[in-house]
């Protein structure tokens, strides 16, 4: 079902709110190109050089998380563009602990689902040679810079009553704790289960190590599948039940849990370090900090007092992670991935559309397509450029 008229708006507006949030505002703007002159039908070798990819097979794959989706469907249309062969990213849909191990031994060339620094940490196990897996791996270009928002969420009313701005108030106020712990997760065990994140997903890691390092004992994190814990989240925010999840942005899910009207930002009085408190492999990688971001007391209330909203986490990288033999044997692939650029407003409303309806792989190609229709100048000049180096 579409959404209706009000929702979308209410969409749209979330989403905006959010990315200025992340990005301090989106310098990109919705300009409109003339269309161009027509020229002369190209050379032969004109014809050649603009299609570099020709005869070359191309293996990709996409994360597990539905928003991540649409950015590798525009990829997979680019490379395509470009003479490429490229398989559907649908066929290959992994999680980062296996991911990055199989982009290093060969099994895939690259993906574009790289939140970093967080991700950093699967880069570090060593491989039967004796080399690590980061040894065989290349981050290029800047896909969406600061674009990963991210922090937790709590039903509003449920802060408001018990007067919650931080993790750290809801750990240590008695009341507010017998109150979520009567319907969460795991009710009656005494601590408050929050909704956290998918096994395998990093984030997960980095909450544990979070809980940890901020001395919550009487807080912990459920793990299990994204979407059945967002579905009961946003069921609990409705009803005005005592709800915490994690989520981020670019997503469709501030749609429907929404900072400042059923749900706030709640923050986080010390944000994780270097410090590896849980001692996990890579955990060093986890550091947080500055973990600030521009968002008022209104959907943020730890700004009231503080000045700044403190959500413990870093608005991450979300970049291009590519085989250095793969990315080394493909000079227009590489270039191509160094000059793209996704604005942060343009994914978070092909994820609503995504929420709204058009979810499935065929409905995710025409938004890649969509898209790339409505910037054809800015893609032309990337393919140009990048049909130049190879």
């Amino acid at each position: 079902m579409k959404l209706s008229k009000l929702k979308l708006l209410i969409s749209m507006v979330a989403v905006l709110a959010l990315v200025a949030a992340a990005c301090g505002g989106d310098d990109s703007s919705d300009e409109t190109t003339a269309a161009p002159a027509e020229t002369e039908a190209p050379t032969e070798t004109e014809a050649a050089a603009a299609m570099p990819g020709e005869g070359t097979t191309i293996t990709m794959a996409r994360a597990d998380w539905s928003t991540g989706y649409f950015q590798a469907a525009v990829y997979r249309q680019l490379l395509q563009e470009l003479g490429y062969e490229v398989s559907d990213p649908a066929d290959l849909e992994l999680g980062p602990s296996l991911a990055y191990l199989s982009m290093a031994q060969g099994d895939f060339d690259f993906w574009v689902n790289s939140w970093y620094p967080g991700h950093t940490s699967w880069w570090e196990p060593e491989l039967p040679d004796g080399t690590t897996v980061g040894d065989h791996l290349e981050v290029v270009g800047e896909e969406m810079m600061a674009g990963g928002l991210q922090g937790y969420l709590v039903t509003k009313t449920f802060a408001e009553e018990f007067g919650l701005t931080t993790m750290d108030d809801l750990n240590s106020n008695p009341d507010a704790l017998a109150a979520f712990d009567a319907d969460d997760p795991v009710p009656g065990n005494g601590i408050a289960d929050i909704y956290g994140c998918q096994e395998s997903w990093t984030c997960d890691n980095i909450i544990t190590s979070q809980i940890a390092f901020s001395g919550w004992e009487n807080i912990q994190q459920t793990i299990a599948g994204y979407d059945a814990m967002i579905a009961e989240a946003v069921g609990k925010a409705n009803d005005g039940e005592p709800m915490v999840i994690y989520t981020w942005t670019p997503s469709a899910y501030i749609t429907e849990l929404r900072p400042g009207d059923n749900v706030v930002w709640i923050g986080v009085e010390e944000t994780l370090d270097d410090s590896n408190p849980t001692g996990q492999d890579g955990g060093e990688s986890h550091d947080q900090r500055p973990g600030t971001a521009n968002i008022g007391p209104e959907q943020c209330p730890a700004a009231e007092t503080s000045g700044t909203c403190q959500l413990g986490w870093i608005a991450a990288d979300i970049q291009v992670t590519g085989n250095k033999d793969f990315l080394d044997a493909n000079p227009a692939a590489k270039k191509l991935f160094e000059l793209v650029q996704l604005p942060i407003i343009d994914v978070s409303l092909a994820n609503v559309e995504q929420d709204a309806g058009r979810n499935t792989n065929e409905d995710i190609q025409a938004l890649a397509s969509e898209w790339i229709d409505n910037n054809r100048a800015s893609v032309d000049a990337w393919l140009a450029e990048a049909a130049a180096a190879g």
